[in-house]
């Protein structure tokens, strides 16, 4: 089974390391330095329990050097998507799968239309990773965790070959009951926690300490839970204390890829966050303040420069 990765970044490059080191065929699509080091020094992935270096069979900023494959593990933030989809491309024969792992609940929606009929799947991951320096992807904390299906949440030959390739590399990939359940599962929390932490320019830390951050938080997961349910997602009725747990076991120091980005003057991902809650909610007749205004406060940055 040949696998492309669109970028390796901190989740395209954890998988793409994780894979090569079991042997399997893996290329990758990465720019500028990052590129450069992967080219003369290899991937090299640092997580809890050490350092690997591998070398994927082709690293190019050039899909069509790749070619055909039977996965794409299209890894890009939100705002490089329709960009990143046009530049994969050359990657997609008649059977292959693009599988997004990204944020946000509408990337296989969105892939649709550039990739063509049949070609983008759903998916959702947990992970601590990122770019650590050129070459170097280093995750923290519990090892990833993969979910995906095809686009209407069933399973496939492709997803269950690639499921079973991810085992063989010891990467978590449960085949998951519901999907769509999972996507929002992570996207609740995500987009409370991410909106938070990046208009209030702080870390997990402070917003679960801070009384008012804390009630805030709270209130941006009962909104989205709301939107969810009325999305048609059957989100469970203990939903809001399992995510203030989640809240409570991260590290205080944690902070969320947007606040990164945004702290960088990086576009921001606002439109696929709380952008998104504030779009549906609207849809379904049901009140986002807290969204709606978490996003009117990092909507003026969405093109970076913040």
């Amino acid at each position: 089974m040949r696998i492309g990765v669109i970028s390796a970044g901190g989740v395209g490059g954890y998988l793409a390391a994780l894979l090569l080191q079991a042997g399997a065929d893996v290329s990758v699509v990465a720019r500028g330095r990052h590129l450069d080091a992967i080219r003369s020094d290899g991937l090299r992935l640092t997580t809890p329990d050490g350092t690997i270096t591998t070398s994927p069979r082709i690293a190019t900023s050039d899909a069509a050097e790749i070619g055909p494959v039977d996965i794409v593990v299209f890894a890009v933030k939100m705002p490089d998507l329709a960009a990143a989809a046009s530049a994969a491309l050359p990657m997609l024969g008649p059977g292959t799968g693009m599988i997004p792992f990204q944020n946000g609940v509408e990337a296989t929606g969105l892939l649709a239309p550039i990739v063509g009929p049949g070609r983008a799947m759903a998916g959702a991951c947990y992970i601590f990773s990122e770019i650590e320096a050129p070459g170097h992807i280093r995750q923290v904390g519990a090892p990833g965790r993969f979910f995906f299906a095809e686009a209407d949440g069933s399973q496939s030959e492709r997803s269950r070959a690639f499921r079973t390739l991810l085992a063989g590399a010891a990467i978590d990939a449960p085949e998951p009951a519901d999907m769509r359940l999972e996507m929002w599962k992570k996207f609740t929390y995500l987009v409370a926690m991410s909106g938070m932490v990046a208009a209030t320019r702080s870390n997990v830390g402070a917003v679960r300490s801070d009384p008012v951050m804390r009630a805030a938080f709270g209130r941006a997961i009962d909104e989205a839970l709301a939107v969810a349910r009325a999305e048609g997602v059957p989100m469970p009725a203990d939903s809001p204390a399992r995510y203030h747990r989640f809240l409570d076991g991260a590290p205080a120091e944690a902070r969320s890829s947007m606040a990164k980005d945004l702290d960088a003057g990086k576009p921001i991902e606002a439109e696929w966050l709380n952008g998104a809650i504030d779009r549906l909610g609207r849809r379904h007749g049901i009140d986002t303040p807290v969204h709606s205004t978490l996003y009117a406060v990092l909507r003026p940055f969405a093109g970076g420069a913040g």
